[in-house]
Formats: structure tokens, C-alpha cells, sequence
């Protein structure tokens, strides 16, 4: 009995002593399941404290955590056992080597996971019906960032393992640039959109004013914006273009000022003038989505006594603000017509002179032509 454990003592298997690879695959084992048993513990303590809170971070660390590759596990078991083996310095720094790598890929799975989940919150916040520039420039995030991680990760890598990686690093560079270059408008109009995803000045549905251009969102992509004009065509702008000009969103107006004008005759009494102001005033305040601002005596025009009015519309609906003018208007005509005055009508005189003729025979014949009234009740709205 003695002779056959002696046998198997000094036995050996790889040119290693049976005894200690023995030892070395319970140490393994053992290690699988302690880590097995950590990791499950600490998941279900952080997911008790993610469940007693209302910010979403513990609830990314469980998730993050519940990724663990269970080959990096495995990996890790086996790299504890061969630690526990006497072996040559070589074969020491080939194991750190493999610890390192191991480490290195299952962060980088970490983080991976974490920034999938970090864009899927971010999108979910921020999208809405037809938004989208959210899900496009969320992909474009994370291919990203994803692409940034995994450069890291595998340059650390190769670091480790000897490898000079400066020479490599400084030709990235310069191929980076080289490529940036030549996509420099493309790589604009895809951080535009991303800035447009970001800061939000507009979304799909908007109505708004670039310039002298105006209409409807329609659809924001990696490059383009779309827009449906009032008249009814498609207008495409590149999302750099856009950016760089004034937008104008009247979709996120909350009242809408409205200024006009309007002219009575020269005719007219100044008493009954003096009391225009007042009647517009009740018109503009008997109206529950008006507020007046101010009614003034303006001005003395070429062919009128000019007015000015400036209200408010509390809502920014302009089929709503239309049908209020209108109604305006219309009052207006039929108070000043039982208070008496008149409105403007815009006069030009036209002098006829035949051939060798004289001023006084042409001013004999000077006739008087009655052009449209005055336009001078549309309103202006500024």
C-alpha cells in the first residue's frame, strides 16, 4: 500500500507531480464557486438597494453585474489553479499575461453592457411618436463609443503582451485624420444630428422658420432634415446648414402678438376719433383668448389718420387668431359706421396737360381717381 502511494507521489503527468495538479484542480473548483457565490450575493444585495431607490444607476450596476460571462469565471478558476502550480518564470508571466487579458475582456463586456443600457434609458426618455434623430444618433452613439472602448481595450492588450504599440498608435492617428478629412461633411452632419437628438430645438411635428424658409418637420436623420412647406413641397437641408442658421420654432409659442393698423378720414370729427381707441379697446377685451396691449391715435399719413393696435393671443393657434381678426374686423366696421366716421380711402391726383398747353388749362382738367380703400386694416403680425 505504502509503495503504491509512493507511486503516485512521485508520479507525474505534463512533467508536473500528479499531487499538484491534484491540489491545483481543487483550488480551480473551489474557485469557480466561491466566485460564483460572491457575484450571486453582491447581485442580490445591490438589486435589495436598487428595489428601495428611485435613481436608475444600482438598477445599471445589477444588470451590468448580471452579465458576468461565465467563461471569464471559468478562466479565472483555472488561472487560480495553475497559480498554485511551481512553475518556470516563463510560464509565470504567460499566466499574469492571461489574467490581464481575461480582466481586460470582461471589463470591456462590462462596459459594453453598460453603455447599451445608458442609450436605451437615454432614447426611452427622449423619443417620442416619429422622433427619429433619438434611436439614429443613439446608434451612432454607441457604435462610438463602442469602437472607442474596444480600441482601448485591445491596445492595453497588446501592450502587455510586449508589444510596442506607439508606432501603431501614432499610425492610427494619422490614418484617423486622413479619413476625417475626406469625410469631414458626412462626420458634420452627424454630429449635427446628434446635436439635434441632444439639445432638442425642434422635433418631428414642429412647425418652423429657417430664413426665408418655413414648414412642417417631417422626418430628422443622420444627415438630412426634412420639412413639408406651407405650399406643399418637400424641402431637404443638411443638418449642418440648418444648424448654423436661426431657427424659428413656432410650435413652442405661447402666445402670439399681433400688431395692425388702420386709417379714418381726414373728414372726420375729433371728438368721435378720440373715441375709437376706447371702442376698440371693449371689442379686443370682451374676447376671453385676447389681450390688449395698447390702441394709439399713431400718426398723420399721406391720405389718413393713422391707428395702431397691438393684442395678444393667449394661445398660439393661428386658425384661432385669423377667426379673431376677422370677427375684429368686422366689429370694428360696424361701430365706426353708428359712431359716424369713416374709414381712409387712399386718393391720387392726376394732372392731364395736352401739347402746348398751359398749367392753368391742365388744372382745369384735373381729374380725381378713387383707388381700393386702404389696406391698412390687414394685420401685421410680428
Amino acid at each position: 500500500m505504502n509503495e503504491k502511494l509512493d507511486a503516485l507521489t512521485d508520479a507525474t503527468l505534463l512533467g508536473l507531480p500528479v499531487p499538484d495538479l491534484a491540489l491545483a484542480v481543487a483550488a480551480a473548483l473551489a474557485a469557480y464557486l466561491a466566485m460564483r457565490l460572491v457575484l450571486r450575493y453582491v447581485i442580490g444585495r445591490t438589486r435589495q438597494l436598487a428595489q428601495r431607490t428611485s435613481n436608475h444607476v444600482d438598477d445599471m450596476v445589477v444588470e451590468v453585474l448580471g452579465s458576468t460571462n461565465r467563461v471569464f469565471l471559468l478562466l479565472a478558476a483555472v488561472l487560480v489553479g495553475v497559480g498554485m502550480l511551481d512553475l518556470t518564470e516563463r510560464w509565470n508571466q504567460r499566466v499574469g499575461q492571461l489574467w490581464f487579458i481575461a480582466l481586460a475582456l470582461q471589463t470591456g463586456l462590462w462596459f459594453t453592457k453598460a453603455i447599451s443600457l445608458g442609450l436605451r434609458r437615454y432614447e426611452a426618455r427622449h423619443s417620442s411618436s416619429g422622433m427619429t434623430q433619438v434611436s439614429a444618433s443613439a446608434v451612432l452613439l454607441s457604435w462610438s463609443l463602442r469602437t472607442l472602448l474596444w480600441a482601448v481595450v485591445l491596445l492595453a492588450m497588446l501592450s502587455n503582451l510586449g508589444v510596442n504599440i506607439t508606432a501603431f498608435v501614432a499610425s492610427l492617428g494619422v490614418g484617423g485624420i486622413a479619413i476625417a478629412l475626406a469625410v469631414q461633411n458626412i462626420l458634420g452632419d452627424l454630429f449635427a444630428s446628434l446635436s439635434i437628438a441632444v439639445d432638442k430645438p425642434f422635433e418631428v411635428g414642429d412647425a418652423i422658420g429657417i430664413g426665408d424658409l418655413s414648414g412642417t418637420v417631417q422626418h430628422i436623420g443622420l444627415k438630412t432634415t426634412r420639412l413639408r412647406s406651407l405650399t406643399g413641397e418637400q424641402i431637404v437641408i443638411s443638418n449642418t446648414d440648418l444648424l448654423k442658421q436661426i431657427v424659428k420654432n413656432y410650435r413652442r409659442m405661447e402666445e402670439r402678438r399681433i400688431a395692425f393698423k388702420f386709417g379714418m378720414s381726414y373728414r372726420s370729427d375729433p371728438e368721435k376719433l378720440a373715441a375709437i381707441p376706447g371702442i376698440v379697446k371693449r371689442l379686443i377685451e370682451s374676447r376671453p383668448k385676447l389681450r390688449l396691449d395698447r390702441v394709439h391715435f399713431q400718426a398723420f399719413g399721406e391720405s389718413s389718420l393713422d391707428f395702431e393696435v397691438v393684442y395678444f393671443v393667449t394661445t398660439p393657434d393661428y386658425g384661432l387668431y385669423m377667426d379673431e381678426q376677422q370677427r375684429l374686423n368686422l366689429q370694428m366696421m360696424r361701430e365706426f359706421d353708428a359712431l359716424g366716421v369713416e374709414f381712409a380711402i387712399p386718393t391720387r391726383g392726376v394732372y392731364v396737360m395736352s401739347d402746348g398747353g398751359n398749367p392753368a388749362e391742365a388744372a382745369e382738367r384735373t381729374a380725381r381717381i378713387d383707388e381700393a380703400p386702404r389696406a391698412q386694416r390687414s394685420a401685421k403680425q410680428h
